[in-house]
């Protein structure tokens, strides 16, 4: 009989979360779920409750768990479930699940530096975790990675860049080698890795028409389905900036060895090449349910019936090197990377800001990088290369704060962030 793994899904009303849940479905002999957590969308939530039955639900907002306790009670007969679920709320209740005794498995979707307590605590619980919150590692590397090499917990990546990194090594002599990815050490036998970025919503659009962007211009990605902020974050390229530390923490190379190239197809998710310069790449069509099946079933690979990659009908696959010019948040993220320590997490909690007040439409999307930028800066001073938990946070909130005060500066008015 194959094992049923269990997955406790953080953010399972997102994005990732929906996904995870989608393939839960295509494969119920292999998986179940254990624990869901969300942030307000209590009619989804209640339908996932409904549907998967899990052993605990933790809500981010604690006063909505007397409505989602109601609801639960209210539900008719054949879809309440036969034991309605532990319901737990706030920051530490998100802990409780992502810790959750039962967990084989721990899927982080929660969208930015939110995921990083949870994140903490399923590692120093022992558990598995399919990341696909990459501003976690990216604002406390300097943390996370010593917790994973002392739990013996293994770190898979959810997102297709890095998933296609790790598929593409899995073929090497080294496999042995790199399968836990918790240590950060130079993977043996890699020479460099190239990140393919689709080039966002405004890969076509000349850099001097991006003072007229709207909200909605940026959220329409042409290629993947995705969260507004992740979206943004593409059409930036703070996103491809930010894999790049990722990677860097992940893979254990050097900034110098990890480029980022625009492949508009999104059909090569990355290459890495060999010591010998042979290059590996892996290809599909623009699906996050492939690298998050990869995680949840690793080492084996599962059958789907999900459509097959026909390169006759994609045509062909281009390249182009990114403009840094129109896409200086890439120059800002290798900074903050090369800089280290507490540096990545300042520019993290600056780039969440700012993003969320351009959603807002509380500032343009130009002012994005200058936003960020700027909290950097004045960071160099307070750098601290070694930094503790604490000090992360400490840093994410006062980043944060910067951004805000920063908007008082330029539009003469408070803003409350």
């Amino acid at each position: 009989m194959v094992p049923v793994k269990a997955i406790s899904v953080l953010g399972s009303t997102g994005s990732i979360g929906t996904q995870t849940l989608d393939i839960v479905n295509c494969f119920p002999e292999h998986f179940r779920v254990v624990a869901l957590t969300a942030g307000r969308n209590l009619d989804l939530l209640v339908t996932q409750i409904s549907q998967y039955s899990p052993e605990l639900v933790a809500l981010a907002d604690t006063n909505l768990l007397q409505e989602l306790s109601e609801r639960l009670n209210n539900l008719p007969h054949t879809k309440r479930p036969q034991k309605l679920p532990i319901l737990v709320g706030g920051s530490d209740g998100i802990c409780t699940a992502a810790s959750w005794p039962t967990a084989d498995l721990v899927v982080t979707g929660i969208v930015g530096c939110a995921g990083l307590l949870p994140t903490i605590a399923a590692i120093r619980a022992g558990k598995d975790l399919a990341l696909a919150n990459k501003e976690t590692l990216i604002a406390a590397g300097p943390v996370v990675i010593p917790e994973l090499a002392k739990s013996g917990s293994r770190l898979l990546p959810a997102d297709s860049e890095h998933s296609a990194i790790f598929q593409c090594l899995q073929g090497t002599p080294w496999n042995q080698e790199i399968s836990h990815l918790s240590t950060g050490i130079p993977t043996p036998g890699l020479n460099r890795i190239q990140l393919t970025a689709s080039g966002g919503a405004f890969r076509d659009w000349h850099a001097a028409d991006l003072g007229t962007v709207t909200i909605a211009d940026a959220i329409r990605h042409p290629n993947w389905s995705m969260g507004k902020k992740i979206t943004v974050d593409s059409a930036t390229l703070m996103n491809k900036g930010l894999e790049v530390i990722e990677a860097h923490y992940l893979f254990g190379l050097d900034y110098s060895q990890i480029r980022i190239v625009i492949h508009p197809q999104s059909i090569i998710h990355s290459m890495v090449e060999l010591v010998d310069s042979s290059v590996l790449a892996q290809l599909g069509w623009p699906d996050m349910k492939l690298p998050i099946l990869y995680c949840m079933s690793w080492p084996k690979r599962l059958k789907t019936p999900w459509p097959q990659l026909n390169l006759a009908e994609v045509g062909q696959l281009t390249f182009e090197t990114p403009d840094k010019n129109k896409y200086p948040c890439m120059e800002i993220a290798y900074g903050a990377g090369k800089a280290g320590g507490t540096m990545p997490a300042a520019m993290n909690a600056a780039n969440e800001q700012a993003v969320a007040l351009f959603l807002e439409g509380r500032v343009s999307f130009l002012e994005i990088p200058k936003l960020i930028e700027g909290v950097c800066d004045r960071h160099k001073n307070d750098l601290e290369k070694n930094p503790t938990l604490s000090d992360i946070l400490a840093v994410d909130s006062w980043a944060r704060a910067s951004v805000c005060e920063s908007m008082m500066t330029l539009t003469k008015k408070t803003i409350l962030c």
